[in-house]
């Protein structure tokens, strides 16, 4: 069987930070709240939408803030989710390496589906991925194991032979979840994280990751 590898969006494949950032800011200007700073912004990446805004909102937001916050947020966000947002360096010819070995490739993200695959088709991407999930897709996020779960059963994987790459502890944790083998790399939005959370590997470059399985 050949080897399952699962990949985040959001600071592993793409650098969406200045899309991500603009929109939420949008958000708490419609709110008459000020701007925040970028580099918080991004702290606050990597547990879906609903999150992001609770916590760009303040604790002093009301549900109902929050709600039409989030709303406002997507729409927003699905209108300029390609403005800025790039592939990482390296990042294409990686994985053309991999899907030409004939790999089994993945995304198991917790940003919401749609636009997670319009972005994805909009960068060229589409062609290389089995499946595309996004954090609305199950009933739970990661780091719960259900994505994974459905993507070996889907694409029949075994479990030594599935991985999950990713910039954040919630990837390590959610390869912990179930049980497959976990693929940290050294820039996006959280890698200090893995000081707490270690992957089983580190990469610098995603063709480092690509030369475990291609040639």
């Amino acid at each position: 069987m050949a080897p399952l590898l699962i990949f985040d969006l959001d600071g592993t494949l793409i650098d969406s930070r200045l899309d991500l950032a603009t929109a939420v800011n949008a958000t708490r200007a419609e709110w008459r709240r000020g701007p925040l700073p970028h580099e918080e912004i991004f702290s606050y990446v990597g547990n879906g939408a609903p999150v992001l805004i609770r916590r760009a909102m303040g604790p002093e937001a009301a549900p109902d803030e929050v709600a039409g916050a989030l709303e406002f947020f997507l729409a927003y966000y699905r209108d300029h989710a390609l403005d800025y947002t790039v592939l990482y360096p390296g990042v294409p010819e990686a994985l053309q390496r991999m899907h030409s070995a004939g790999l089994k490739l993945a995304v198991l993200t917790n940003k919401p589906e749609r636009i997670s695959r319009r972005i994805i088709r909009g960068l060229g991407l589409d062609h290389m991925f089995r499946q595309v999930y996004g954090g609305n897709t199950f009933a739970h996020k990661k780091p719960h194991r259900i994505g994974i779960d459905t993507l070996r059963a889907e694409l029949n994987a075994l479990d030594a032979e599935t991985w999950m790459v990713g910039d954040s502890y919630v990837d390590v944790q959610t390869a912990r979840n179930a049980g497959v083998g976990a693929c940290g790399v050294a820039w996006g939005f959280q890698p200090e994280t893995f000081r707490e959370f270690p992957p089983d590997v580190l990469v610098e470059d995603l063709g480092e990751f690509a030369d475990r399985f291609a040639r």
